[in-house]
């Protein structure tokens, strides 16, 4: 039996997957990152992991017909990772490196918001589509664009870095890259947070919240799906200065469809409704825009997608 493996490296857990030659996920499990030794035990790991599979499923390694990489940093076409903060990894190719251990393999390595965007693209919200952009709102903004089945990197890796596009509004604080006023500030998890408190502050009437000391972006989408007005305040707010974001990405290269994925993007419609809102406000030049739905894989889009890289030649 032939079979491709996908391998989604994260700062705590690295997920794995195995899967058919037509892209079916076969079975999937995850360990725990080592990050001692300035990461250099993460890919011993991956190869110890994918050995044991085999093993368990009597299956040759010259049947292992592929392994892709998603990693949570800048990736160049050959793999090469200047830096990659979340693995302790400056000046490293994963691709080279897992070559040690299965040199008859092929082996790839993405950006993880990218591959994430393959496994969309191909197994979710964005199939039959000839070109979409993933938008992932965690603890930060993060995006990933295919053209015709493929990742687009730009010169400088930056491409689909939406989470610092500046929103247009005023803004004081600084953002972790340095900027002020961008996406990431607002559309975040930590955005959401930053901005009710702000709110909540400028209202000196919590309403529901005040009994709040601590709370979430959890938190703050459920008050607004109960009706409390600053909390949907805060979700237009956030949510519109995605929007825009997005009107701006449908002007540079008209993607048929926007998948909102990560975090933020369980609470659903309240989500995709204030974005469409503001997309429909600052979008021009044609009637209708892009789609903008929910992506559908969860947690698996970036195995899926690692395991595209491989199987579909990306």
């Amino acid at each position: 039996m032939k079979v491709a493996f996908g391998v989604d490296i994260g700062g705590t857990k690295i997920k794995f997957g195995a899967f058919s030659q037509e892209g079916r996920l076969l079975e999937k499990w995850s360990e725990t990152t080592d990050l001692s030794d300035s990461g250099r035990k993460i890919l011993p790991d991956v190869s110890r992991q994918i050995r044991e599979y085999i093993k368990i499923k009597n299956i040759r390694e010259e049947d292992i017909t592929g392994i892709g990489l998603g990693i949570p940093g800048p990736v160049d076409k050959t793999g090469f990772v200047k830096i990659c903060v979340n693995l302790h990894w400056k000046e490293f190719n994963p691709v080279t490196e897992l070559k040690h251990f299965f040199p008859n393999v092929r082996i790839a390595a993405e950006n993880d918001a990218n591959v994430a965007a393959l496994g969309e693209y191909y197994r979710g919200a964005g199939r039959n589509c000839e070109s979409m952009m993933l938008i992932t709102l965690g603890t930060g903004v993060g995006g990933g664009i295919i053209m015709n089945g493929k990742v687009i990197c730009g010169a400088h890796g930056l491409a689909g870095e939406i989470g610092h596009i500046d929103s247009g509004m005023s803004e004081i604080e600084k953002c972790n890259c340095g900027n002020t006023g961008c996406i990431d500030q607002f559309a975040s998890a930590t955005g959401i947070v930053r901005i009710m408190k702000s709110l909540l502050t400028e209202s000196g009437d919590a309403g529901e919240n005040n009994i709040m000391t601590k709370f979430t972006a959890r938190d703050v989408c459920m008050l607004a799906k109960k009706g409390d007005v600053l909390a949907n305040r805060c979700i237009d707010i956030c949510m519109g200065a995605l929007g825009k974001g997005l009107a701006c990405f449908s002007h540079a290269f008209d993607p048929e469809v926007f998948v909102i994925g990560g975090g933020v993007a369980r609470a659903g419609e309240l989500i995709t409704n204030a974005i469409k809102r503001s997309y429909n406000e600052k979008l021009f030049l044609i009637d209708k825009g892009a789609d903008i739905k929910l992506a559908q894989l969860g947690n698996d889009a970036g195995i899926t997608g690692a395991c595209m890289l491989v199987l579909n030649g990306d």
